[in-house]
């Protein structure tokens, strides 16, 4: 303990600097949020400034400032009060984030991060379900990392990582919530409960654009964009606003579904993007045996493989078979993805297994200054 006479200012602002804002990710020292701080022999007072006045992560940086300034206070009594920012604290703030004017991070020059676009040739493949256990799996490996719900129509990632929190709001700046570790935005987080989307392309093409430019993502490790499916406007609209982005396609065993899945990854030839690999879903029911049941057929992961190998002229490999697993469905109702749950499953096995590889993949080089002088 710090004797009562020896406390100072700077000792206090030190000890707040193990505080971290969840959402932001930075320690509230770093981001102007530590206001006015009194010491008395007999009292010390610290204001504590929230970015909204309905914060909804009070309650965290709270518990968290007063354990790291009952360390300092030595036999003083701790005052601490919770204050929302001025209009140009928030103005601040959102500056010193996302710099004067709000751009795409992802195609600014020195971005590492890799973009994983999920993509597939039709609905009910599952392909929401692999976002989420590979973006949570991911971030259980010590990643960084975000989820993009781009299905505007069809939204369904909050659900599946079961977000709770609605986004903050810093002066235009949105800043996503956290769940299972992964920073998360969809439309669904600003339409109310039931009502559907009806935009056409131009407006579908803004909202992208405002959850790239808009949000505050941070230094990101890998962003996974959660598409609709098929090749529309979204599909479009996201390889032209991140032309870097690496295509995962997803499908199932059936030769039906395999067909209308190449054609979702065939789009690489016309937007010069790469596919990355291939997911078959739905692969297997396994029984308690060990035997595999394939309710769906088998081949269409493989076939999705070679054909869009043979079109784009190189490899473009299965990355694995998930098979139909209980614990997989369960957990994108409950919002706790199947791969990071404490039971064992398959499914959350093998999608791990897939994170992994992803995860070994380096950051990106685009725009990397690589100090290579001309001669």
């Amino acid at each position: 303990m710090v004797a009562m006479t020896e406390l100072t200012k700077e000792q206090v602002t030190e000890a707040l600097e193990k505080v971290i804002d969840p959402e932001i990710g930075r320690p509230i020292s770093e981001l102007n949020m530590i206001g006015e701080i009194e010491i008395t022999d007999t009292e010390l007072r610290v204001q504590i400034l929230l970015t909204i006045a309905g914060c909804p992560m009070r309650g965290d940086i709270e518990a968290q400032a007063r354990r790291a300034l009952n360390e300092v206070k030595g036999e003083r009594e701790l005052v601490l009060t919770m204050t929302p920012m001025t209009d140009e604290q928030r103005s601040e703030l959102r500056e010193k984030l996302s710099g004067p004017t709000r751009e795409n991070p992802f195609t600014k020059p020195g971005s590492l991060t890799r973009i994983y676009a999920i993509t597939s040739g039709k609905g009910g493949v599952g392909k929401s379900s692999i976002t989420t256990n590979l973006a949570a799996a991911m971030a259980a490996q010590g990643l960084k990392v975000g989820v993009l719900d781009a299905d505007i129509y069809g939204f369904s990632i909050p659900r599946m990582l079961g977000v709770e929190n609605a986004p903050t709001i810093i002066d235009g700046m949105i800043v996503p919530p956290l769940a299972h570790g992964v920073k998360v935005i969809s439309i669904g987080m600003f339409v109310p409960e039931g009502e559907p989307v009806v935009w056409r392309g131009p407006m579908l093409h803004r909202a992208l654009q405002q959850f790239l430019t808009d949000v505050h993502w941070g230094d990101l490790d890998a962003l996974l964009l959660d598409l609709p499916p098929g090749t529309g406007d979204v599909a479009i609209s996201l390889a032209g606003l991140l032309p870097d982005s690496e295509i995962i396609v997803v499908t199932t065993p059936q030769v039906a579904a395999a067909e209308v899945a190449g054609r979702a990854g065939a789009i690489a030839a016309q937007t010069h993007q790469r596919v990355l690999g291939v997911i078959e879903n739905m692969s297997y029911l396994p029984g308690p045996d060990g035997t595999r049941v394939e309710l769906f057929g088998s081949g269409g992961g493989e076939q999705v493989s070679n054909e869009l190998s043979e079109l784009l002229g190189y490899q473009v490999p299965l990355l694995g078979m998930v098979p139909i697993d209980i614990a997989l469905r369960q957990g994108a109702d409950s919002g706790q993805p199947a791969a990071t749950a404490s039971g064992d499953s398959e499914s959350g096995r093998t999608l791990t297994e897939i994170a992994q590889q992803l995860a070994k993949r380096a950051r990106g080089l685009a725009g990397r200054q690589l100090g290579v002088q001309p001669l």
